[in-house]
């Protein structure tokens, strides 16, 4: 008779105290540190900073944030980043003033510049004229002195081309509409970015935006998880060429919008990948604009590709290092160059990108919850590479990403691409470092899935600020919250003397990463007590403000 032994309840899965598998189930103290460190905030790989005192000769290691904008690299950094872009769309997206004032006045130092300039402008086309060469170059030297006193005086761009470096010639093509594309009317622009208001039947005024989404055409039947119903009909190469010039597509849509509106239409959206890994993009517009309008300016919007126009790659050709030059691998003539190929086109672009027809607007009023709900879809992915906007979990959608993502690697991506010599055609600026098929660009990269230029776009007048002035007012906001000014007095003499350069890993005076890592993480635990204090005691003067307000009107 053989007697087995039940577990007890609640022991069956429980290793023995002091086992390998017990002390396996133990968290890890850097797991740990690093979770802490995510949870407030705190770089997790932050870059070290020697700041040298020129005066006394101490220095200092200082750790910046990495500044990732992928959570992949660095987690708080990118969640960071996130927010940040969150607010600069909710304060661009209704605003009521113009967020960009005029430019000032020239002032007469400007005007007496510019003058001086003029003359020597003239001088030197007389001296040209007449021969005088010598008198040539002392007027360039008089004129380049003249450039660098506009510039310090404050003046912004320049103002003429420098005679030292001519403006090569452009190719050009004809601007006139294709006949397969419905016909856009033209206004003159105005320089207005604020929507309209409008009046409700009881008299109240508000000023709505929009919310809109373009995407691409179809390149074939495609299932709900993105995969193409059949893979041998679907046109991969149509797709590879509307992934990379999708960018170009978004800035002739808004060029053709702002004419067909007549007011300088703003915009900041994020550009994603769809399941079926073509491009599409969400945009928050400041004011309304009638959903037909969209529609026809979008139908009738086009970027047309002037390279040359290859077909199925072939051989890859080889380097002659005497000539300098790319030769066919067979015959060893020499490929034609890249002004010889543009010579060669004919009327027809290499490739036309226009949007699909599924466009999608609508409407959204400021204070709204829907408002706030947009602008975290339109952020959703920011922090993500595109290929990871969407899982891969079945068989068919892993061979379409790998049949996509080939195709991206063969398709030519600039001018100066090394794609191009296997197509037979030397890339501008060819040299025999180039490894054909294999071009360094991000969009031939499978994290990009071709979408290899920003993410994020935002038109210049959005929010009338840059991302550094939004970290500055973020900044301002806890120093006053705090009741505290550690902003750096200025110094009459100039800048203080103090020299900066990076930290290297393996210097002597390089604490370890961890020890790093423990301090920022006291740093921050610190900063957000202080922070939560310092907001208990602004809703408690709130909370006894409003109740004195009360009782006063009581009394009265």
């Amino acid at each position: 008779m053989t007697i087995t032994a039940e577990p007890l309840p609640g022991l069956a899965d429980q290793p023995r105290p002091g086992s390998r598998a017990a002390r396996r189930l133990l968290p890890l103290a850097a797991d740990v540190v690093k979770d802490m460190a995510s949870e407030y905030g705190v770089c997790l790989r932050p870059v070290g900073l020697r700041r040298t005192d020129m005066t006394t000769g101490q220095t200092e290691i200082i750790d910046v944030p990495c500044g990732a904008t992928r959570e992949d690299k660095c987690q708080p950094c990118a969640q960071r980043a996130r927010r940040l872009r969150k607010t600069q769309i909710r304060e661009g997206w209704h605003r009521a003033d113009e967020p960009a004032p005029a430019p000032r006045s020239a002032t007469e130092e400007h005007r007496a510049l510019i003058s001086l300039r003029a003359h020597l402008e003239y001088y030197r086309d007389q001296a040209v004229r007449e021969s005088k060469w010598d008198q040539v170059g002392e007027v360039d030297d008089a004129i380049r002195e003249v450039e660098e006193a506009i510039a310090a005086e404050g003046l912004r761009g320049t103002v003429a081309p420098s005679h030292d470096k001519p403006a090569e010639p452009k190719r050009q093509r004809s601007t006139k509409r294709r006949q397969d594309a419905p016909a856009l009317p033209r206004q003159k622009v105005q320089p207005r970015t604020v929507g309209r208001v409008y009046t409700a039947p009881d008299g109240t005024e508000y000023r709505p935006s929009m919310w809109l989404t373009v995407t691409l055409d179809s390149y074939g039947p495609v299932r709900p998880d993105g995969s193409p119903v059949d893979p041998s009909t679907y046109d991969y190469r149509h797709a590879a060429w509307d992934a990379i010039t999708f960018p170009r597509l978004l800035d002739r849509f808004w060029q053709n919008l702002r004419r067909c509106v007549g007011w300088n239409v703003q915009y900041a959206g994020c550009v994603e990948p769809q399941r079926r890994l073509a491009p599409h993009a969400h945009f928050a517009i400041r004011g309304t604009i009638p959903r037909t309008v969209l529609r026809e300016v979008a139908a009738a919007t086009y970027h047309q590709v002037w390279w040359p126009k290859v077909g199925e790659p072939g051989r890859a050709p080889l380097w002659d290092s005497d000539a300098e030059t790319w030769c066919d691998a067979e015959t060893g003539a020499p490929l034609p160059t890249w002004d010889e190929a543009l010579d060669a086109i004919d009327d027809e672009p290499a490739h036309v990108i226009r949007f699909g027809s599924q466009i999608r607007a609508e409407g959204v009023n400021a204070g709204d919850k829907d408002a706030e709900r947009t602008i975290g879809y339109i952020t959703k992915y920011i922090t993500k590479s595109s290929a990871d906007c969407h899982a891969i979990t079945t068989d068919r959608q892993r061979d379409h990403l790998e049949r996509f993502w080939r195709q991206l690697r063969v398709t030519p991506c600039s001018e100066r691409c090394a794609n191009w010599l296997l197509y037979g055609i030397q890339p501008k600026k060819a040299h025999g470092k180039m490894r054909p098929g294999n071009c360094k660009g991000r969009v031939h990269q499978r994290s990009t899935l071709g979408i290899g230029g920003r993410r994020i776009l935002v038109s210049r007048d959005w929010s009338g600020k840059t991302l550094a002035d939004h970290r500055y007012d973020a900044r301002a906001w806890v120093r006053a919250l705090l009741g505290s000014d550690d902003q750096a007095a200025t110094v009459d003499e100039g800048p203080a003397p103090v020299a900066w350069e990076l930290a290297r890993p393996n210097d002597p005076d390089m604490p370890p990463m961890r020890h790093r890592l423990l301090r920022a993480l006291a740093q921050r635990i610190q900063w957000r007590n202080a922070l939560n204090a310092a907001k208990d005691r602004a809703a408690q003067y709130e909370a006894s403000t409003t109740h004195e307000a009360g009782e006063d009107r009581v009394k009265g």
